[in-house]
Formats: C-alpha cells, sequence, structure tokens
C-alpha cells in the first residue's frame, strides 16, 4: 500500500449532507471528532465557529468504518504464509482503502505451529492498527465439508489443543470456526470462559447438535449456506436453526458467486440486518494486481473474480467490503442502510465491540468512510486521522 498522507487535527468536524450513525440517518449533519473519538453528531448550524471543518462533496455520506470478521489476505499476504504481527498489520492496511477500519484476519486449517506462531502474532498486534484480533477458522472442521481446507491437516482436538486456543482468548477480540460435532463436550463451553467468540462452520451438524452449542455460548455461523448441508423441512440443519435463532448472527459472503441473491434477501428477511454479519472471506487479490497465488501448496487463479483451484474449488473470495455493501444493495436489493449496519455495527456486536467500533456514537472510535452514491470510497478515518491516499482510484477493486 502506498505511504499515507496523515492529517491530524486535536478537534475537528467532518459535515457531510448525510450521516449514518448505524441505525438511522442524520441530514446536513456533522461528526465532531475530538482526540480521536467521536464527540457528537450535530446539525451544520451546530459546529463549534473555531472547530477546523471538512466539508464533503455534495452526495457524498458518511458512515461508521466497515468491521471484517473473516480476512484472508490482502495486499498480497496470506494470513497462512506470514502468521506475523507484521502479516496481520499487512492485511489490515490493504483492506482499510475500501472502507474496513477493524478486521480479524484469518488462519484457515494449518498445523499446530502454524497456529501457534498466529495466535502468540494476534497477541503481539490486537488493537493496532485496525486488526483486533484472529480468526482460527479450522482444524477442528467436519472432513465432510473442508471446502477449500486441506484436508490432510482437518482433524480432531488433541490435549493441549485447548490450552492453545484459551491463549487466543487473550488475544484482542478472536474468534474459532468449528464443527461442533467433531469436539469433545464442553470444548465451546471451555473456548467462551477463556473469552473466544465461537462459530459453527464447516460442518454437517444437526439442529439438536447446534442448539446444544448455542446453549454452551457459541453465537455465530461462518459463512451461512457454504460448507453446510442444505436445510430441508425434516432436516432443518445449521442453515434452518441460523435463520430461527436469534442468538446466533450469521456471516454472508455476498460476491454474487457464494450465494444467490435471493439467498441472501431469504436471510436478511429471516433475521434482518441486526443477524447477518457481512464478511469477505478476501484472499490477497484484494488491494494486489496478482491474478494467482499459492495456497498451501496449490495454484488459485482469479478469472472474472472468481477465484479456483485447479481442481474448481471456489478458495476464498475476491471481495473487499465496499464491494459487498454495493453487491448487496443492487444484486440483493438488500435497503442501504441495511447492509450499511451488516457491514459495521452488527459485527461490531458480534465481537462485543458497538461501543468502540461500527458506530458513530459519542465516545467511539471515529473511525469513518466516506462513501459517494455510487458507493465508491472517498476518504477514510482512522481514530480521526484521515488518510487521503484511500482517495486515489484502488487497485483490484471487485466489482460484480
Amino acid at each position: 500500500m502506498p505511504s499515507t498522507t496523515a492529517i491530524q487535527v486535536t478537534a475537528h468536524a467532518v459535515l457531510a449532507d448525510r450521516v449514518f450513525d448505524g441505525r438511522c440517518w442524520h441530514e446536513s449533519a456533522a461528526v465532531l471528532v475530538r482526540d480521536g473519538r467521536i464527540a457528537a453528531i450535530e446539525s451544520w448550524s451546530q459546529v463549534p465557529a473555531d472547530w477546523p471543518q471538512t466539508k464533503l462533496p455534495p452526495g457524498v455520506f458518511l458512515t461508521a468504518g466497515f468491521v471484517d470478521l473473516q480476512v484472508n489476505g490482502g495486499g498480497g499476504t496470506l494470513l497462512n504464509d506470514h502468521p506475523t504481527p507484521e502479516g496481520m498489520r499487512a492485511i489490515a492496511r490493504a483492506h482499510r482503502r475500501y472502507g474496513t477500519t477493524a478486521c480479524l484476519p484469518t488462519l484457515i486449517t494449518d498445523t499446530r505451529a502454524r497456529m501457534r506462531e498466529a495466535v502468540a502474532a494476534a497477541r503481539t498486534v490486537a488493537g493496532q492498527d485496525g486488526v483486533l484480533g484472529l480468526h482460527l477458522e479450522g482444524p477442528f472442521i467436519s472432513p465432510h465439508r473442508p471446502g477449500v481446507h486441506r484436508a490432510d491437516l482437518v482433524t480432531m482436538p488433541a490435549p493441549g489443543d485447548v490450552d492453545l486456543l484459551c491463549d487466543l482468548g487473550t488475544a484482542g477480540r478472536s474468534l474459532v470456526t468449528l464443527a461442533p460435532e467433531c469436539v469433545p463436550a464442553g470444548f465451546v463451553r471451555r473456548l467462551v470462559e477463556a473469552g473466544l467468540r465461537v462459530s459453527i462452520g464447516h460442518s454437517e451438524a444437526s439442529a439438536g447438535t447446534v442448539l446444544q452449542v448455542v446453549a454452551d455460548g457459541a453465537t455465530g455461523v461462518t459463512h451461512l449456506y457454504n460448507a453446510m448441508p442444505p436445510m430441508s423441512a425434516r432436516e432443518p440443519g445449521i442453515i434452518g436453526t441460523a435463520l430461527a435463532e436469534p442468538r446466533l448472527i450469521a456471516g454472508l459472503i455476498i460476491d454474487g458467486l457464494h450465494v444467490d441473491p435471493i439467498a441472501v434477501r431469504a436471510a436478511f428477511a429471516a433475521k434482518g440486518a441486526d443477524g447477518i454479519a457481512l464478511v469477505t472471506d478476501a484472499m490477497p487479490t484484494i488491494g494486489s494486481q496478482a491474478d494467482r497465488f499459492d495456497l498451501m501448496g496449490r495454484n488459485v487463479t482469479l478469472v472474472r473474480s472468481r477465484l479456483t483451484t485447479d481442481q474448481g474449488t471456489l478458495a476464498g473470495a475476491h471481495l473487499d467490503m465496499t464491494s459487498a455493501v454495493r453487491n448487496a444493495v443492487r444484486l440483493a436489493k438488500i435497503p442501504l442502510e441495511d447492509a450499511l449496519r451488516a457491514a459495521s455495527l452488527t459485527p461490531a456486536r458480534f465481537l462485543g465491540i458497538d461501543n468502540e467500533h461500527g458506530a458513530l456514537v459519542a465516545g467511539g472510535r471515529a473511525d469513518m468512510v466516506a462513501l459517494s452514491r455510487d458507493l465508491d470510497v472517498m476518504a477514510v478515518w482512522m481514530g480521526g486521522i484521515m488518510e487521503m491516499d484511500v482517495c486515489s482510484s484502488p487497485p483490484r477493486e471487485a466489482r460484480t
């Protein structure tokens, strides 16, 4: 990513035709920022006369920075190849120009040694540079639903794995995706008690099994519809339970490839924007000119926004969060405010950080994104600091 030119003022105001605070719109409004945090949202006439002002062009609106729970890579960096503090920072920086101001770099199924590296990195960098923590997607998933995960590394928990994962509970706000039918009784509860979020994914769990781990504290479903059996009348499974259970927040990859737009609309109709978190499942091609990369010994190629292995398996997504919002609105006909909430406030609430991220509320971090009428990123603020380089044309944006 190019070097960032930053403007920092202790107190200043950003004025826009419209401001979306995460719940409602404010017309002809200004976000007042003091010391990197939001002081208030006021009308233009209420901006203190001695505060510096940035007025956005007509038609450009302001909203909270996006929060992405599932980011495998970006800017040419794949976390599985670089499970280091530097790798995590590089991924977060690559997605910032697309409006994502906070994220969970994601390690898909790998060796225990690589997992330990990623956990150690997360403990070092969590809470810095937009890195919230770590998302471990696997290896405790179903061998029958591996997706692009390497089947030879998919495994049941071994002695010591609980301790490794519980160490992750001290690394910011971190997340573990697992198949509940592939872990022992009490495993999920131990992780939740250690401070982790637990999500159900790459699984063939029955509705009863899902409800049991929800009772144990699981609160998420990873990329709803993908890597899980379809719902049927007598076997609702993960999908049916996720749609019916308000305690579960479901991630959705809206790239026009992973989930049909009608299925997206069905999920929003069932759960509302408070129950859906947009995720990118992004790979290193976002923010990079590369059209291929190596995924743990397998070649992955980008063709017309579709990432696949040589065998034709979908391998993550060539998707950024602004494009996910745009696709939700244009392909699935989701109201803009619902798409914005699913990209910001809902994932922040899932992690328990909605007092800091995901909404423009007094006392919260001044992480903001300015979007045009066409839902293109015009500017991004991190802690009240405008990052000027995002106003230039970003490389390899995902368009559907």
